[in-house]
């Protein structure tokens, strides 16, 4: 008889042991998961992060480049006392960024990758030609995008100063080329972040 009593004893303790068995799994599980979500949520906030601070960077630029507005247009200047478009864009560039660009206009449009119009983001670098050719003679720093689609740019126009200018303006606007943006997000994130 005690044989018995001991053997449903013993049956009842290895239920016991398989229930806290499947609860201890359970809860390893448990662990498990909440250590992958909140592995997740750290992976999430981390690009998050790096998001902000490359938006920040690109608002640095055009603090930079606004900074400039009302310079005088010095054909080959690199000074606040005058400056063209392309020293306009290395100097700001190189204080925002640190980024080293090219000297001139031509040499700045083989850097970064290419753009197309209707993905224009701020702090893209916009190219032009005169008299209708293909030269690159003039460069320029996307300032806004606006809803309506368009393109406002900071630049060192050839005939006033540092200003703000549009490629809806019938002066500016034929002679747009192409564009290009120098900082992405992965360069930032490899050189910056």
């Amino acid at each position: 008889n005690e044989y018995k009593s001991n053997a449903k004893l013993a049956s009842i303790d290895n239920k016991k042991l398989e229930i806290a068995k499947a609860q201890l799994l359970n809860s390893f599980a448990n662990e498990k998961a909440a250590a992958a979500k909140s592995l997740e949520a750290s992976l999430k906030n981390e690009e998050i992060a790096k998001t902000v601070r490359f938006t920040k960077k690109i608002d640095d630029i055009l603090t930079e480049a606004e900074s400039y507005l009302g310079t005088p247009y010095r054909y080959g200047g690199m000074t606040r006392r005058g400056i063209d478009c392309s020293a306009f864009v290395l100097s700001v560039f190189g204080a925002a960024v640190g980024m080293n660009l090219p000297r001139v206009a031509a040499a700045q449009a083989q850097e970064g990758e290419r753009v197309e119009k209707s993905e224009l983001q701020k702090g893209d670098l916009i190219f032009f030609a005169h008299k209708g050719g293909s030269r690159i003679s003039h460069v320029a720093i996307v300032e806004n995008v606006t809803e309506e689609g368009e393109v406002k740019f900071i630049h060192a126009a050839t005939s006033r100063w540092v200003m703000i200018s549009s490629l809806n303006d019938s002066y500016w606007g034929p002679k747009f080329r192409f564009a290009k943006r120098i900082l992405t997000q992965e360069t930032f994130n490899s050189n910056f972040a």
